[in-house]
């Protein structure tokens, strides 16, 4: 008996959802089916009998609980009758029966047996890429793409990062996709999309240069393409310098709204609101019924305190939102309408109607959401015993509902300064779960606030001594010894190996720029400090680039910068601590 020996199936389900061969839906309902579909014709009668027998002795054993004996049976008598859909149902045996090897096995048969069968190839480099043998996929990528017709081999490419996005090794997958796409870099109708997927792989192998320069090459051969932008908009996230050239270069022409709004969520990201805004006005004027523009559009109006305008761009979301098709949908739109109504009347001091908006919201999935928030508008009238009652009052049926009771608890004593309570309520989260590197992290900064200085050390420390390429321990602790003046050599090595891990990170960056000033060092603070603020206008990065010019004495280059940062965000504690300190009014 042939005993198969499973794998984990996940890589392998997740690959054939992406492209999966057409043949395979085809599936055999009962023995006898398979029987009539696989003998082959003119055959001599005493094999067909033999055959038939084999078949249905291979389907038999599957269905009783014996995959490898129907394996064997069925890849025997693919081999015999040389048929093409019994080689895919062994091959779906193996899958099913979670066997990659054997599976690759069988499939390999089936293109040994039809070298140009599409579909073998297609099971082969699946299976291939699902088992990560990676350096084996080049040649049955070749063949697919040269096999794939014209019409669908722009989505062929499009789907090639996601297919390769679990390759262990991603410089190794980056190095063979670009090999197999050699013929394709060049071509009018398919090269910038094969640009875009090589570029999406090098970004997934952390290598930024190459991505930027795919993302080039892809607009150059197709000044109109939204993947491209889409990449670039990837690069803008990751601080990439250049690549938000191309996504303006994109929206010089008739981009989709759902390309410029990509833009906007990234542009909110890097706290640009200003750009932003500018934005949305295009959005909302060229695409007057796209709801979410209406509402980002309100909730940056909100932030800068414009609340009649965020008013009417509100009544305008509410609108679009109650003429929605779908019921799930349209009670999405209402409840974000009304949480941010509560938002608009709390910056009025009128705490009773902010409750009033937050108590229309309906469904048990909002449910922590809204008391959570009427947990922070009792916080904000003084009753933070209240509040916290409130929260810990609500059921935990399972783990999560209490993990998401503590964290929304650690996030309202964090907003009332009360950094002790929420160092300690951090405390029982990372309980729950001891080996969640991020809580255990948070603990730490929430240590530092909380005025535990050596438990903040100890825990940044046994982070990096379980996960040493968590570069935010190596940065957070530098940062601490540098702001404080203490062990700044140390400091600087710290900061120097997380920037080691994830080079010209800008917030990194920033670390060793103020290490450097601390060190006495404030030219090479200016320049760090300048192309971190250039990479991520960032409020606190802009403090302490202030801070540097205006220790040299360049007062308005100071003042410019730190206005930058109010204006971003004015309630930064970063910022109003340097003013203070230095004795600077705005």
């Amino acid at each position: 008996m042939v005993h198969l020996h499973s794998f984990r199936t996940a890589a392998l389900i997740a690959i054939f959802a992406i492209f999966a061969p057409t043949a395979q839906a085809q599936k055999l309902s009962s023995s006898s089916r398979a029987t009539t579909a696989q003998v082959p014709p003119n055959a001599n009668p005493a094999l067909d009998a033999e055959l038939f027998y084999e078949i249905v002795l291979g389907e038999i054993s599957v269905r009783t609980g014996d995959p490898g004996a129907g394996y064997a049976l069925m890849l025997e008598a693919a081999r015999r009758s040389s048929d093409g859909q019994l080689y895919q149902r062994a091959t779906d045996i193996a899958l099913q029966s979670r066997s990659g090897e054997y599976a690759l096995v069988a499939a390999k048969a089936w293109k040994e047996a039809f070298p140009q069968s599409r579909d073998a190839n297609r099971y082969v480099l699946q299976i291939l890429v699902a088992l990560n043998r990676i350096n084996e996929t080049a040649g049955p990528l070749r063949q697919e793409l040269a096999q794939s017709p014209a019409t669908s081999k722009v989505a062929l490419l499009r789907s090639l990062p996601q297919m390769y996005g679990r390759a262990a090794d991603k410089t190794l997958a980056t190095q063979v996709v670009e090999l197999a796409l050699a013929e394709e870099f060049t071509s009018p109708l398919t090269g910038s999309m094969a640009w875009v997927s090589l570029g999406r792989l090098r970004l997934a192998a952390d290598d930024r240069t190459g991505s930027l320069e795919a993302a080039k090459k892809a607009q150059d051969l197709d000044n109109s393409s939204e993947d491209a932008a889409l990449l670039a908009l990837n690069l803008m996230e990751a601080g990439v310098q250049g690549a938000e050239q191309l996504v303006l270069k994109t929206l010089t022409g008739q981009p989709s709204a759902q390309l410029r709004m990509g833009y906007v969520r990234v542009l909110i990201g890097l706290q640009r609101f200003d750009d932003a805004s500018e934005q949305l006005e295009t959005i909302t004027q060229k695409n007057p019924d796209l709801a979410e523009g209406w509402f980002i559009t309100a909730t940056l109006q909100t932030q800068n305190n414009r609340l009649q305008a965020a008013e009417k761009s509100l009544e305008r979301f509410t609108e679009l939102a109650s003429t929605s098709s779908s019921d799930e949908l349209r009670k999405k739109y209402l409840a974000q309408s009304y949480f941010l109504h509560s938002q608009i009347e709390e910056k009025r001091n009128d705490f009773a109607l902010a409750d009033a908006w937050m108590q229309r919201i309906e469904g048990a999935d909002n449910l922590l959401s809204v008391q959570a928030r009427r947990a922070a508008l009792l916080a904000r009238q003084g009753k933070t015993t209240e509040a916290r009652t409130l929260l810990r009052n609500l059921p935990d049926a399972s783990s999560s509902d209490k993990r998401m009771k503590l964290l929304a608890e650690v996030d309202l004593l964090r907003g009332q300064r009360l950094y002790k309570d929420a160092y300690q309520v951090q405390g029982e989260l990372v309980a729950l779960d001891s080996d969640d590197t991020e809580l255990a992290y948070d603990q730490a900064m929430l240590a530092e606030r909380a005025g535990e200085l050596d438990a903040m050390e100890r825990l940044l420390r046994q982070i990096i001594a379980r996960q040493p390429r968590y570069h935010h321990a190596y940065n957070a602790l530098g940062y601490s010894f540098a702001d404080r003046g203490v062990r700044l050599e140390e400091a600087k090595q710290l900061i120097l190996k997380a920037l080691e891990i994830v080079p010209n990170d800008p917030f990194i960056v920033d670390s060793l720029g103020w290490v450097e000033f601390r060190m006495g060092n404030k030219r090479e603070a200016k320049m760090h400090l300048e192309a971190a603020y250039k990479a991520r206008a960032d409020t606190e990065i802009a403090a302490h680039l202030g801070e540097i010019l205006w220790s040299l004495g360049d007062a308005d280059g100071a003042l410019r910068v730190w206005n930058e940062g109010q204006r971003s965000n004015p309630t930064n504690e970063t910022l109003k601590e340097t003013l203070k300190r230095l004795g600077v009014t705005l």
